[in-house]
Protein backbone atom coordinates (compact mmCIF):
# COMPACT_ATOMS: atom_id res chain seq x y z
CA UNK A 1 0.00 0.00 0.00
CA UNK A 2 1.31 3.44 -0.95
CA UNK A 3 1.89 6.05 1.71
CA UNK A 4 0.48 9.50 1.08
CA UNK A 5 2.77 12.46 1.61
CA UNK A 6 1.11 15.02 3.83
CA UNK A 7 1.42 18.76 3.21
CA UNK A 8 3.36 18.98 6.49
CA UNK A 9 5.88 16.36 5.31
CA UNK A 10 6.24 18.20 2.00
CA UNK A 11 6.84 21.49 3.83
CA UNK A 12 9.47 19.87 6.04
CA UNK A 13 11.22 18.38 3.00
CA UNK A 14 11.24 21.75 1.21
CA UNK A 15 12.64 23.44 4.34
CA UNK A 16 15.35 20.78 4.69
CA UNK A 17 16.23 21.18 1.00
CA UNK A 18 16.41 24.97 1.35
CA UNK A 19 18.72 24.74 4.38
CA UNK A 20 20.97 22.21 2.65
CA UNK A 21 21.25 24.42 -0.47
CA UNK A 22 22.16 27.36 1.79
CA UNK A 23 24.89 25.23 3.38
CA UNK A 24 26.24 23.79 0.10
CA UNK A 25 26.10 26.75 -2.28
CA UNK A 26 27.92 30.07 -2.39
CA UNK A 27 25.83 33.26 -2.33
CA UNK A 28 26.20 33.65 -6.12
CA UNK A 29 25.23 30.01 -6.75
CA UNK A 30 22.11 30.42 -4.57
CA UNK A 31 21.15 33.49 -6.59
CA UNK A 32 21.65 31.59 -9.87
CA UNK A 33 19.51 28.70 -8.59
CA UNK A 34 16.81 31.22 -7.64
CA UNK A 35 16.84 32.70 -11.16
CA UNK A 36 16.64 29.21 -12.67
CA UNK A 37 13.68 28.44 -10.38
CA UNK A 38 11.82 31.52 -11.70
CA UNK A 39 12.26 30.50 -15.35
CA UNK A 40 12.30 26.69 -15.15
CA UNK A 41 11.06 25.37 -11.79
CA UNK A 42 11.34 21.73 -12.91
CA UNK A 43 15.00 22.22 -13.88
CA UNK A 44 15.75 23.86 -10.51
CA UNK A 45 14.14 20.90 -8.70
CA UNK A 46 16.17 18.45 -10.80
CA UNK A 47 19.36 20.39 -10.06
CA UNK A 48 18.61 20.46 -6.31
CA UNK A 49 18.01 16.70 -6.22
CA UNK A 50 21.25 16.12 -8.14
CA UNK A 51 23.17 18.31 -5.67
CA UNK A 52 21.61 16.40 -2.75
CA UNK A 53 22.69 13.10 -4.33
CA UNK A 54 26.25 14.40 -4.79
CA UNK A 55 26.29 15.57 -1.17
CA UNK A 56 24.98 12.24 0.15
CA UNK A 57 27.58 10.37 -1.92
CA UNK A 58 30.31 12.52 -0.38
CA UNK A 59 31.28 14.04 -3.72
CA UNK A 60 30.80 17.65 -2.63
CA UNK A 61 33.72 18.96 -0.65
CA UNK A 62 33.25 22.49 0.62
CA UNK A 63 31.09 25.18 -0.90
CA UNK A 64 29.84 24.91 -4.50
CA UNK A 65 30.72 28.10 -6.36
CA UNK A 66 28.72 29.73 -9.13
CA UNK A 67 31.21 28.42 -11.72
CA UNK A 68 30.90 24.87 -10.36
CA UNK A 69 27.11 25.18 -10.38
CA UNK A 70 27.22 26.25 -14.04
CA UNK A 71 29.29 23.15 -14.84
CA UNK A 72 26.84 20.91 -12.96
CA UNK A 73 23.92 22.64 -14.69
CA UNK A 74 25.54 22.02 -18.07
CA UNK A 75 25.97 18.33 -17.22
CA UNK A 76 22.33 18.05 -16.09
CA UNK A 77 20.93 19.80 -19.18
CA UNK A 78 23.17 18.25 -21.86
CA UNK A 79 21.05 16.18 -24.16
CA UNK A 80 22.16 13.86 -26.91
CA UNK A 81 21.27 15.13 -30.32
CA UNK A 82 19.70 12.78 -32.81
CA UNK A 83 20.23 13.17 -36.50
CA UNK A 84 17.46 11.81 -38.67
CA UNK A 85 18.57 10.92 -42.17
CA UNK A 86 15.93 10.36 -44.82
Amino acid sequence: MEEQVTPEQMRQFEEMKRLLMKKLLSKEAIERLGRIRLVKPELAAQLELYLIQLYQAGRIKGEVTDEQLKTILDAVTTKKEFKIIK
